[in-house]
């Protein structure tokens, strides 16, 4: 009885073009903010920010970037992981190369290197797609893995092939706690979120989806469809580049080519095509589902008193979350960003029967 439209007129193109038509979404939103940002620093365990919140949020602005690609324009990839590396690796050397380089415009001057190589290698879905746009997508990642083994320049000319981010300084402000680490990302997850949303509801948007449902009509309409597939995966490699970028500074904190191997790509896109592919929300919901059932698969044993040794329950967790998987797909291949929205609809119409 509390979600309903009636009463809520649109008397200009502002309020008729919101992001949330709705009062009680805005409300929700707006709450579920405010909890976020002062109420979780203050509650949540040191155990809590490190294995779940912060890799959530990281992971999250990821799946942004890639469902923009996938989602809203169609065109497959499965080079993302390589794409983080690149944001993380130039975000590293424009810190220690540049004197006095704020850490903020590091990691978003990695998100523009990420960008370059993007465009790059998505200038073959110009002519393929599909499956062949994967593979060439594939290069991707197996060139950045390549790149950043062999040579030595990316890691400083560390002879272990891994590199050591120091404090994280925030013009003055040391980050070193998991609430601060949490803030930070929180931040820039906010704020690209938005910058996404808006995106996907402008012109270039509309384009994506075109290109993304019919790209021979889109073009007989007059989308160009050069323009349309090469700002996706821009704006898809920005986004990614600095979520790469944050998982290096914040979460990892050191870290190897290995962290970004072909694994991190089959992760994010399973997080697109759990949440929802062409959603917002669907990235934040996938994201969660790959952090937390994990965990909680893991920990189950033990919970329930059962003798289980590690291997055993290690595979366990691999099997069944597998099992998940196939299961949403085939329960609901729209993703939980779906059901969410199914739910939204029942409760709009909630007790009546019609």
């Amino acid at each position: 009885m509390l979600y309903r439209e009636n009463g809520q007129f649109k008397t200009t193109y502002g309020s008729d073009q919101q992001i949330f038509p709705i009062a009680q979404d805005r409300l929700l939103i707006l709450v579920l903010l405010a909890f976020a940002f002062a109420a979780v620093p203050f509650l949540a365990t040191e155990y809590l920010f490190r294995a779940i919140l912060i890799p959530f949020l990281i992971l999250s602005l990821a799946a942004l970037g890639l469902n923009i690609l996938v989602g809203y324009c169609g065109q497959i990839s499965l080079g993302t992981g390589g794409f983080m590396a690149v944001g993380a690796y130039a975000a590293y050397n424009f810190l220690i190369r540049i004197d006095g380089m704020p850490m903020v415009l590091a990691i978003l001057l990695g998100g523009v290197c990420a960008t370059v190589v993007g465009v790059l290698f998505g200038i073959p879905s110009l002519r393929i797609k599909g499956l062949y746009l994967a593979v060439a997508t594939l290069a991707a990642q197996f060139f950045c893995d390549w790149a950043f083994l062999r040579i030595p320049w990316f890691t400083n000319n560390s002879s272990s092939g891994s590199v050591n981010v120091g404090e994280l300084n925030l013009f003055g402000w040391i980050i070193n706690t998991p609430a601060e680490k949490y803030l930070f990302c929180l931040g820039f997850v906010a704020v690209f979120a938005l910058v996404a949303k808006n995106l996907v509801r402008s012109h270039i948007g509309r384009e994506w989806m075109a290109i993304r449902d019919m790209d021979v009509a889109a073009s007989v309409i007059g989308i160009r469809p050069v323009y349309a597939k090469l700002t996706a995966f821009a704006v898809s490699s920005f986004f990614v580049g600095v979520a790469g970028a944050l998982w290096g500074f914040v979460y990892l904190g050191g870290w190897e080519p290995a962290a970004f191997n072909i694994d991190r790509s089959f992760q994010l896109l399973f997080m697109v095509i759990i949440g929802g592919l062409g959603s917002i929300m669907g990235s934040f919901f996938g994201a969660a589902f790959i952090v937390i059932v994990p965990i909680v698969l893991d920990n189950a044993p033990i919970l329930f008193g059962i003798p289980i040794d590690t291997a055993t329950a290690s595979h366990l967790t691999f099997m069944i979350f597998g099992a998940l998987i196939v299961f949403f797909l085939i329960v609901e291949p729209h993703g939980l960003a779906r059901l969410w929205s199914i739910g939204k609809e029942k409760l709009r119409l909630w007790p009546f029967p019609h």
